[in-house]
This record gives structure tokens, C-alpha cells and sequence, in this order.
């Protein structure tokens, strides 16, 4: 049954009916579309568009399709346009000719983006949701094992000491501003469309606030051109999911780099692992790699939507219809990233000693040195150049800063005294940086706690302001 089909001759041809349809993809929104349908038919009952007698009979015949749909037992036709002409045609055939009093004072344009938004406020909650539970992965093992000491990086070489605690919580901070981002996301989601029409509104005496109560929309779009042709909720929450995507690469490819035999700093459990069909000793970090891969797939699909909205003038257009597809890919691929990490974070095994080990070279506590220079009163700028001269002869001696006598020191500035054995220790460098935010074990306490506020706030109540 075709919604338009009154002024046309011809049937399209086939492949016309499988290119325009959306229906394979656009299914998955059967409750949001009975949802509105509903909400819409009370409405229409409750002014007294349609008699009340016809509004109970459209909303009984819509919750027996939402009951079919749920069990899987509703027939869908070849005919089937999209869902909404899925869901017109089967209360057509549940309550006759009623059910087209149902189309009264909407469109199809106004219908399917508010299918969208309540999709998108659902799938938003369930994202702050599984953020929270990845941040708590992390805060326990940072709690638990967080005290080991490993070492920081820039330029990928080894540069000051920290711990591993440290390191997690950093990827926990990172992950509530996407919580973060998700939440102010859902106020510019946290909008009704319906009662804009096809795109001028309707003649008909609507209550769009009635239908904005029943839907659990806090406001109404304001002007009916734009209700129906803004996608930048969708835009937004993909480029908030891409961004999202980007941090579980970061800590994916770290993941990778510390489970290599190179690093040693942690195995990850064999059920997130895979082998080689040709190399009996391989174990592949393959979760974290397909992680990384799949950013790559959700950055796509904001790119696909991006470049679809571009060039498009108002009001609705059909390629809009490239809504979907891209954004539920996006929103899967994201949720089970989510889920795949939290698994990983709570089954990896980390190697304090190895990683001990490697904060215990490389000159990583040639910064403490000059910041003892200056505690002395040298200009920083001075100082950075007598400990940079000190690694210079301990490279061409093969000597590590620990293995310089105090008298050695000496030579290169009277102000060493014998304190600096122990200022240049890995331990004391952790233990010394108290600044807000920083390695001490002191910092990180207050950090978990801090966390663990954030991960009540992103996992209990994701709304706006939590």
C-alpha cells in the first residue's frame, strides 16, 4: 500500500521499489513509530479532530502491532515502503478504513524525524551507561594495581616516571567529557518534530505540547521548515561517537604496544584473544586491534552523513533517508567497543616488575635533577643545561644517572649535595610530584575519588547537568 500513490498512473519500476524502500534498516525503529503513531492518535482524539470512539480503536490496533513486532509475528509485505508504511498497512488490516485517520495533521517527514530523536535520546542513554561502566573498569584496576610504577612517554620515548594508576585514570577523565558530550547532545536531541507537517505545519488545531508530554520531549520545534529538515542531532551524536571512538583507539593501541613481548607490561586475557592458523605461538590482541580499526569505520560514517547534509536545501529531501544506515552503524559499532573494553580493562593482567624495570633507565629522572638546580636558585633555563651535559657524558660512559658518584655531580655544580642520590630514585620522582592533577600516590587517591563521583553522576542519571 503506497501513502502517495493517488495522482500516479504506473507502479515504479522494481528497481525503483528496492532503491527507494528503507525498510531493511529503517525496522528497527518499529517502537519509536508506534510510539509516536500512538501518541499522535490520542491527540487527534483528545481535540477532537477524530471522534475518541476512532482514536481508542487506532491506538488498541497499534499495540497489538507493537505486540506482533515484539514476538516476531507480524507479516511484513513486499509492498512495504518503510516502517511507517509497514505500520499504516498493518492497522489498516486490523481495523479498516480508521486506521487512514491515523495520517490526519502529519507527515511522513515530520513522523520519521521524530522516530529519529526518540532512537537517538534511547541510544544516548545507553552510551553514558556503558561509558560509566568502562570508566569503572579502569578506576578499579587504577585503585587495585594503580601503584605500580611505569614509565611516561612523549615522542614515544621514555620521559618521567609515573604510575600505572596514573596512566588509567587519564583515559577515565578523558572518557566522562565524552559522557559529557553525549549528555549536552541529548538537549538539542530532546525535541519534537511532530505538528511540523510536511514542512509548513498543519491546519489542523494540534496540541503539540500534549503529544511533546506523551512522547517525554521537554519542547517543541520552533519553526515547522527546520523541524523537519535538521539532522544535526544526528551529526552531532556521530561526531560525538567518533570522537569517543577516537580515545578507545588511543588506549587500544596502547593496549597493544604494552601486550607485545617488546613491552611486557601486560597480557591480555585469551577471551579477548585470538591465534594464528599458521603460527602455533601467536596471541593477537585482536579486540583492542579491531577497536582501532572500527574508529575508522564510525569516522566514516560522520564523514558519509556530513557530506549527505552539505549541499541540501529545505525542507525534507530523500536524501535524508542516508540518516539512518550511517548512524545506527555508528551507534552500534560504538556500544559494542564500549562493552569489548570494559572486558578487556577487566581481564588484563599487568607485569609491575616489567614495568618497573623500564622506568629504571633511560635518564627518566633527569627532570628532578634540574628542578633541584633550581630549588638551589639556578634559572631553570641553566640548570636544564648542566643536567643535559651530565646525560650527555653518562651516554658516552654508558653510565646510568645512579651510577654518578656525588663527586661526579659535583664537578658539574658545587650546589650537589648528597640529597640528590635520592632526589634522582624513580620512587621519590612519583612520590614528589604533588601538584594538583599529578603522579604523587596522594593525587591519586583524589583522583579516584573525583572519579568515582563522575561514574555515579554518567551511569545513574544520564541527563543534562548530571
Amino acid at each position: 500500500m503506497k501513502l502517495w500513490g493517488g495522482r500516479f498512473e504506473t507502479e515504479p519500476v522494481e528497481i525503483m521499489e528496492e532503491f527507494n524502500a528503507s525498510l531493511s534498516f529503517d525496522r528497527r525503529l518499529y517502537r519509536e513509530d508506534i510510539a509516536v503513531s500512538r501518541a499522535h492518535a490520542m491527540m487527534l482524539g483528545k481535540t477532537g479532530i477524530i471522534s475518541a470512539e476512532d482514536a481508542k480503536a487506532i491506538t488498541k490496533g497499534l499495540k497489538e502491532i507493537l505486540t506482533d513486532m515484539d514476538k516476531g509475528k507480524f507479516t511484513f509485505s513486499p509492498s512495504d515502503e518503510d516502517i511507517h508504511t509497514a505500520v499504516e498497512r498493518g492497522l489498516g488490516e486490523k481495523i479498516g478504513e480508521t486506521a487512514g485517520k491515523l495520517r490526519t495533521g502529519r507527515s511522513r517527514n515530520d513522523q520519521a524525524v521524530t522516530d529519529l530523536r526518540l532512537y537517538v535520546m534511547s541510544d544516548i542513554d545507553q552510551v553514558a551507561m556503558l561509558i560509566a561502566d568502562l570508566m569503572a573498569a579502569l578506576t578499579d584496576r587504577a585503585e587495585s594495581e594503580g601503584g605500580a610504577i611505569m614509565p611516561g612517554y612523549t615522542h614515544m620515548q621514555k620521559a618521567q616516571p609515573i604510575t600505572l594508576g596514573h596512566h588509567l585514570m587519564s583515559y577515565v577523565f578523558m572518557l566522562d567529557r565524552d559522557a559529557a558530550r553525549f549528555i549536552d547532545c541529548r538537549t538539542r536531541v530532546d525535541i519534537l518534530s511532530l505538528g511540523s507537517g510536511a514542512l509548513a505545519g498543519t491546519t489542523f488545531p494540534i496540541d503539540r505540547d500534549l503529544v511533546a508530554k506523551e512522547l517525554g520531549f521537554s519542547k517543541v520545534s520552533a519553526n515547522s521548515l527546520d523541524g523537519v529538515a535538521d539532522r544535526d542531532f544526528v551529526l552531532e551524536f556521530m561526531a560525538d561517537a567518533a570522537i569517543t571512538m577516537t580515545h578507545l583507539s588511543r588506549f587500544a593501541e596502547e593496549l597493544i604496544l604494552w601486550t607485545s613481548r617488546e613491552f611486557g607490561f601486560a597480557r591480555m586475557s585469551e577471551s579477548f584473544s585470538t591465534g594464528s592458523s599458521i603460527m602455533p605461538q601467536k596471541k593477537n590482541p585482536d579486540a583492542a586491534e579491531l577497536v582501532r580499526g572500527k574508529t575508522g569505520r564510525v569516522t566514516g560514517d560522520l564523514m558519509a552523513m556530513l557530506t549527505v547534509m552539505k549541499g541540501l536545501p529545505l525542507a525534507y529531501n530523500k536524501d535524508l533517508q542516508e540518516d539512518k544506515e550511517a548512524l545506527f552503524d555508528a551507534a552500534d559499532t560504538l556500544k559494542k567497543c564500549l562493552r569489548i573494553m570494559a572486558g578487556v580493562v577487566r581481564t588484563l593482567t599487568f607485569d609491575a616488575a616489567r614495568m618497573s624495570k623500564a622506568a629504571d633507565d633511560d635518564f627518566i629522572t633527569a627532570t628532578d635533577l634540574a628542578d633541584y638546580l633550581a630549588v638551589k636558585g639556578i634559572p631553570f633555563s641553566a640548570a636544564h643545561t648542566i643536567v643535559g651535559n651530565i646525560v650527555k657524558i653518562c651516554v658516552r660512559k654508558n653510565k646510568r644517572l645512579t651510577d654518578v658518584t656525588l663527586e661526579e655531580y659535583k664537578d658539574f655544580s658545587p650546589l650537589f649535595e648528597r640529597d640528590v642520590l635520592d632526589v634522582i630514585r624513580v620512587k621519590r620522582s612519583v612520590e614528589r610530584r604533588e601538584s594538583a592533577g599529578g603522579v604523587a600516590p596522594k593525587q591519586l587517591k583524589s583522583q579516584i575519588t573525583a572519579a568515582r563521583g563522575l561514574i555515579a553522576a554518567r551511569g545513574n542519571d544520564p541527563s543534562p547537568g548530571a
